[in-house]
């Protein structure tokens, strides 16, 4: 790609080195569906497993089709590096196990999706992991975590359902007088927010959301900002300090740098341990699908923000409607954030509280008749769910109401149909959420 080219709707169709396959010269990406690579003789296959030179080993580790899909959302965040992982789950799972080992620390928003805040409250205090919760409305929370064992601190851009966007310059550096790196989950905001840009170290996303953009493929990365130094303070990361027994004593610290004069030691550790060890790995099939929807997501995310703002704009007015949540509508601070922070766009979820609670938004729901009522979000198609009874239904009740999940609060992805249709869909349903009774279940 060349060297000029910075904007995201270019980086998104000719990002990374692919321009042709170089054994047929296909322009798109080729789905290499293999699980291993032809070593050119014993000294080759032994000089990939030392770490001596990179290549192609195993397709749980690496793959040429993955390596395109890398590339090119590495570029469209301004990383240096990316891996590829079975889901936006598994990505927040590396992000943290990359970092943090049993006795650590790390700090988290408390601004998070529901099951991210189930895999940092439970599944890592299992591994010996604790994650302290800090309110992003005022930065200096975090610090008042901070301790020696404080490894990293992990955040959303754009979290559902707060939308509330995440001060990422002022807790990046709080983070960085310690050497303690931000990691972003930018998944809602590609395009429209570039967390590297503002001092964080690492950006995360599903790829199963806006990128892939057409609920057919599940998928996540991790991105390499290149701009952290994990060698500055061994103390404070010790898994890059310290030697790594599983790879004859490797410091990946200093080793990734020398054998490839980039400061990609993040994303490198997270490939050649974690990927190796656990297994997380993207088919290539699912890569390739995540491409098709990566070459069209500046343009899509276009459509999704001005559809949003529209909408907005009816349910602000809508008598059957209590509230609206949009990063927009928040005051202060916060709104001041979202101007900082959001270019082109302001997102694609919207959030309401139905007039008549619990039962008027189940109505609501029910009633949609072009939305879809699934889990998902950033479908190119317009989506509906009761987060309190469904995404967020394993929360306690202090946890629902941390997160902004009230009991009659209803997610909205708005998709790329035209905004009449959306509107016209979302009017008919807030009529029906104010009568009558549920409809039976068959």
């Amino acid at each position: 790609m060349p060297k000029t080219i910075k904007n995201p709707e270019t980086i998104a169709l000719h990002g990374g080195e692919y321009r042709k396959d170089p054994s047929t010269t296909a322009v798109a990406v080729p789905i290499y569906r293999t699980t291993s690579y032809q070593f050119n003789n014993t000294e080759h296959a032994a000089n990939l497993f030392a770490l001596k030179e990179f290549g192609n080993i195993y397709t749980r580790i690496m793959n040429p089709t993955n390596d395109v899909l890398e590339k090119r959302v590495a570029a469209l965040e301004h990383g240096l590096a990316a891996v590829t992982v079975s889901s936006g789950q598994a990505a927040s799972t590396f992000a943290l196990l990359n970092v943090a080992q049993s006795g650590d620390n790390v700090l988290s928003s408390t601004d998070l999706y529901g099951g991210t805040v189930n895999l940092f409250t439970h599944s890592f205090k299992k591994l010996g992991i604790e994650v302290r919760y800090a309110d992003p409305s005022d930065p200096k929370n975090f610090e008042k975590l901070i301790d020696d064992k404080t490894r990293a601190i992990y955040a959303e851009t754009l979290p559902n359902p707060y939308l509330r966007v995440f001060p990422i310059k002022e807790v990046s550096d709080i983070g960085r007088k310690y050497n303690i790196p931000l990691i972003m989950d930018n998944t809602a905001s590609p395009v429209i927010c570039n967390p590297l840009d503002h001092g964080a170290a690492v950006v995360i996303h599903s790829l199963t959301k806006f990128i892939g953009g057409h609920g057919t493929v599940i998928g996540g990365i991790l991105v390499d900002g290149g701009n952290f130094d994990w060698t500055a303070d061994p103390k404070r990361q010790p898994l890059f300090n310290e030697p790594d027994p599983s790879y004859g004593g490797a410091i990946w610290g200093q080793v990734v740098p020398q054998l490839t004069g980039a400061n990609v030691a993040y994303a490198v550790r997270a490939r050649v341990v974690l990927l190796r060890d656990l297994g997380s790995c993207l088919s290539p099939d699912n890569a390739f699908g995540i491409i098709q929807g990566l070459e069209t997501v500046a343009v899509r995310m276009k459509q999704h923000c001005s559809n949003a703002e529209k909408v907005v704009a009816f349910l602000t007015k809508n008598k059957n409607v209590e509230k609206v949540i949009y990063p927009t509508l928040h005051k202060g601070e916060v709104a001041n954030r979202a101007k900082k922070y959001l270019k082109n766009g302001n997102g694609a979820l919207v959030g309401i509280e139905v007039k008549g609670g619990v039962d008027a938004g189940k109505r609501f729901i029910e009633a949609l008749q072009m939305f879809y009522h699934v889990a998902n979000i950033g479908d190119a198609r317009s989506l509906a769910i009761h987060p309190a009874t469904t995404t967020h239904s394993q929360l306690t009740e202090e946890e629902l109401l941390a997160a902004g999940v009230t009991p009659g609060y209803v997610r909205l992805s708005i998709g790329i149909e035209h905004p009449d249709d959306i509107i016209a869909d979302l009017t008919q349903a807030l009529e029906a959420s104010g009568k009558g009774k549920l409809k039976a279940v068959s």
